[in-house]
């Protein structure tokens, strides 16, 4: 099943246990507007074509927002599927933004920092007509930074002849960005995760923990875990896993890694070459924060978490989630743990509007809020569905209600 077939079975489910009719569930499902472009730019490689994508969902509840994500992956299938997720997100995390994603189909690995600039300028010129602070405000995805957001920006100014800086978020903070941005992810996740154990009478104290993708999220989520006393007994990366059930030591890692190289070349822990390794665990809580289709039914026989919170997006598969949900595991759906993110690019692009900025400790104080009570809502909205309904169900069924009650409140459904 595709990524955007996924998603999109999620959304028709929720829809279902809302009583929306068939005309209603075809308008969710609905993208407002699919833009394609080819990207004809010049690198260290020769002149070449990149295909490109913004594809804008859903702006119901306000304007469309969604990250642009630089990977060989990055087809209008995926772009879609990630589209409809954010507006989703966005009407789960209860923040007035609606859905949309972009991309461009490419491995930037292979290209020097000069061509990233290029291909970053080049995307942002094709799709300026359909950018700004009141239309479309993208932000980082994966392997976009806040240096090429920063590129974005200056081309689309450039283009328009005015400042604009709320057009874009998860920019440099000299050009406007947010304090407290850069681990916003992570951060959400905690408080979404605290909240979660709260209800079950947990606390973090003591719980056993591993991380798949020891990138950004994955990192400082570990860090941030690791600062409320949790036990963080095993991380991977592409290259492999390494586990230490007394605890690893996360300083020897983060160096190695500012180093450029993996988690397995710490010296630290047992190493397994298989990146996969991690999944199979012995902790409390499992958290994918890398690719999607991460747990699959290939090896979710494997997972023996009693919790599963997805800050990356996807990493679980519909069959995997049946038969962990049979077991027993309970999943914090992405759509809800990862929503720190875009919570504070809307705090960004609030206090470019405003030209006014916070520190970072106000930035928190608000992102807990709105996320403890995204938790609280979802877990009401579960409740309501029955016994057997999961997490994700809640999860979806709140924000599509949402999304479903704009658009009629707009006539468009």
């Amino acid at each position: 099943m595709s990524p955007f077939e996924q998603i999109k079975n999620h959304v028709a489910t929720a829809a279902s246990s809302l009583q929306l009719t068939d005309t209603e569930k075809a308008a969710l499902l609905r993208p407002d507007a699919i833009h394609e472009a080819s990207l004809s730019v010049t690198t260290a490689k020769g002149a070449e074509t990149l295909q490109a994508y913004r594809v804008q969902f859903n702006n119901a509840r306000g304007p469309y927002k969604g990250g642009i994500r630089f990977h060989p992956k990055a087809d209008k299938d995926e772009v879609q599927a990630l589209a409809l997720a954010m507006a989703v997100k966005c009407a789960v995390a209860g923040i007035p933004l609606g859905g949309a994603k972009g991309g461009v189909s490419f491995d930037p690995k292979s290209y020097n920092e000069t061509d990233i600039e290029t291909i970053a300028r080049a995307y942002a010129e094709a799709f300026a007509p359909y950018l700004g602070a009141d239309r479309d405000i993208p932000a980082p995805d994966v392997n976009t930074t806040a240096e090429i957001m920063a590129y974005m920006l200056d081309e689309y100014e450039r283009i328009q002849d005015k400042s604009e800086p709320g057009m874009i978020t998860g920019k440099p903070l000299v050009l406007g960005g947010s304090k407290g941005r850069d681990t916003a992810t992570a951060q959400g996740g905690v408080y979404v995760l605290q909240a979660y154990l709260k209800e079950q009478g947990q606390s973090l104290k003591g719980l056993r923990v591993a991380v798949q993708g020891y990138g950004n999220a994955g990192a400082t989520m570990a860090k941030l875990l690791h600062e409320q006393r949790a036990l963080i007994v095993a991380v991977s990366d592409s290259k492999g896993t390494v586990t230490d059930t007394s605890g690893l030591d996360l300083e020897k890692i983060d160096s190695v890694k500012a180093a450029g190289k993996s988690v397995i070349d710490a010296g630290v822990g047992t190493v397994d070459a298989s990146s996969e390794a991690v999944l199979a665990s012995a902790v409390d809580v499992l958290i994918p924060a890398a690719l999607d289709n991460a747990i699959r039914a290939d090896n979710v026989a494997g997972v023996v978490a009693r919790y599963i919170l997805e800050l990356a997006n996807n990493p679980v598969t519909p069959e995997a989630e049946q038969s962990l949900h049979a077991r027993g595991v309970a999943i914090i759906p992405d759509v809800l743990a990862n929503a720190g993110g875009v919570t504070v690019s809307y705090f960004e692009w609030v206090q470019n509007r405003m030209q006014y900025y916070w520190e970072e400790a106000e930035v928190f104080d608000k992102l807990e809020r709105i996320m403890v009570s995204a938790d609280r809502d979802v877990s009401d909205k579960r409740k309501g569905l029955g016994v057997n309904a999961t997490y994700r169900m809640g999860a979806y069924a709140l924000g599509v209600g949402r999304i479903a009650e704009a658009m009629k409140k707009r006539g468009r459904m």
